[in-house]
């Protein structure tokens, strides 16, 4: 199996991504350019944190038209993996291959901190190796996070299972002040329709090694690595 990193100009997580893939996971992968439509054949794509052309307009708008994400939505339609992590969460809203969009944060601040998700499904690619309702400590670091859609957008992922996390207390409990960010149900993670692509505010490649403080993030990489060897 064969992984790829992305890279936009603003980019600061592309090289954080790679490291799990290549020194944790030990698994081929590569860094894609923005400005090329070639994915060099890999088999899962992660879309990684940063500031995507410097975050002008709003995040991810001007990422969605790279020649890259054109070739990712095509990979994506047609079942490729596609891990989008905070900035990549909102590129993949921009693009249209999540429901949704991400808002300025509630406090209007940039919030940098450790929290916790609760996994409301294990039935995804990403989440195979994690229990339905286990509880995962992984850090975020974003000011865009606050996850929004229209009612019936919302009601449509509950009815398909595919709300991935929301935020919780360490217990597991969903309440307002375990939300950092004021997103809507306190979602932190979503799925498309096939299951194959999701969007996460938390960042799972900074909580992938004990030296980090949690190693709870590898188990969504683990998840992948396990999915793509039974394909």
């Amino acid at each position: 199996m064969k992984f790829g990193v992305l890279v936009f100009p603003g980019s600061n997580c592309d090289h954080d991504a790679y490291n799990v893939i290549a020194e944790i996971a030990r698994q081929p992968v590569t860094f894609l350019w923005h400005d090329s439509e070639d994915l060099e054949g890999v088999d899962a794509v992660l879309v990684p944190g940063g500031f995507a052309y410097g975050d002008y307009l709003r995040t991810g708008a001007i990422a969605r038209f790279s020649p890259v994400m054109q070739s990712v939505k095509r990979f994506a339609a047609g079942g490729g993996l596609v891990l989008g992590i905070c900035n990549g969460f909102q590129i993949l809203t921009e693009s249209g291959l999540l429901p949704g969009a991400l808002m300025r944060n509630a406090g209007l601040k940039y919030v940098c901190k450790q929290v916790y998700l609760r996994a409301e499904t294990a039935d995804t690619p990403f989440t195979n190796r994690i229990r339905k309702g286990e509880v995962l400590q992984i850090p975020i670091g974003h000011m865009e996070g606050n996850y929004f859609c229209e009612p019936e957008e919302l009601r449509r992922l509950e009815s398909e299972d595919r709300i991935a996390f929301r935020y919780c207390t360490p217990g597991g409990e969903i309440t307002p002040e375990a939300n950092p960010n004021g997103s809507l149900d306190n979602i932190a993670g979503i799925l498309n329709e096939g299951r194959n692509v999701l969007g996460m505010m938390p960042h799972p490649d900074r909580s992938s090694e004990p030296l980090l403080g949690s190693a709870d993030g590898w188990k969504i990489f683990a998840s992948m690595v396990e999915a793509l060897a039974i394909r």
